[in-house]
């Protein structure tokens, strides 16, 4: 498999993380923000690879393969990432974050609710379980919400970034025995979902092979 590091690099000799392997995979250039995969999906990829352990990095590499192609202007895909993101962060987060995550919630709910002709107010059923177990953060959102307006073009350039954000630095600094499972089942949960909107493309088996040939110091 591929071996992960943080950060930014020029070249594989210095090092590679999780999406500068895919842009190698998709044939582009080498870089961290390839065209291959929806930007706000790339922002958490490099995010839970920032923010996994060294120890348990590795583990992020078989799910390179499965953001090639993942990209496109529903604006449907915004919204679910940031929705996936706050729904499994909300449970596990400090307090203060709880806040926002509520609220992302329910913004990202309400932009969906828009795009997919649902009834305003709706909830889906993993959201209404999320908000149930914070209770108190949960009624603070709602009077938060209560008279403001979100677009779904609001919603994708500001909020949906901050949500991402917050959640991952939120789990990664979260009060658990061991942040790193659940970093890894938010990125390929969050992966599931956009595959529900966009095809992914098939990746070469070969440059795959290639890709885990490449020399990392």
């Amino acid at each position: 498999m591929p071996v992960l590091s943080r950060g930014k690099h020029r070249n594989s000799s210095k090092g590679a993380c999780f999406m500068e392997f895919a842009s190698y995979l998709a044939g582009e250039r080498w870089s961290d923000h390839p065209s291959c995969t929806h930007p706000l999906l790339a922002g958490l990829a490099r995010l839970v690879n920032d923010h996994t352990s060294d120890a348990a990095r590795p583990r992020l590499a078989e799910l390179i393969p499965s953001v090639i192609g993942l990209t496109g202007d529903d604006p449907r895909l915004d919204a679910r990432i940031a929705l996936r993101c706050a729904t499994m962060a909300l449970p596990v987060v400090a307090h203060e974050r709880q806040l926002a995550m509520a609220v992302s919630i329910l913004s990202a709910e309400h932009v969906l609710a828009e795009l997919e002709g649902r009834p305003p107010g709706s909830l889906e059923d993993r959201s209404r379980r999320a908000l149930e177990q914070v209770p108190d953060a949960t009624r603070w959102a709602y009077a938060f919400r209560r008279g403001v307006r979100i677009s779904a073009k609001g919603f994708r350039r500001y909020a949906a970034p901050n949500a991402v954000q917050l959640a991952v630095r939120g789990i990664a600094q979260a009060c658990v025995a061991d942040p790193d499972p659940l970093l890894r089942d938010l990125l390929a949960e969050t992966i599931a979902d956009c595959s529900a909107l966009v095809r992914p493309q098939p990746v070469d088996p070969a440059r795959w092979a290639d890709a885990c040939r490449l020399t990392i110091r």
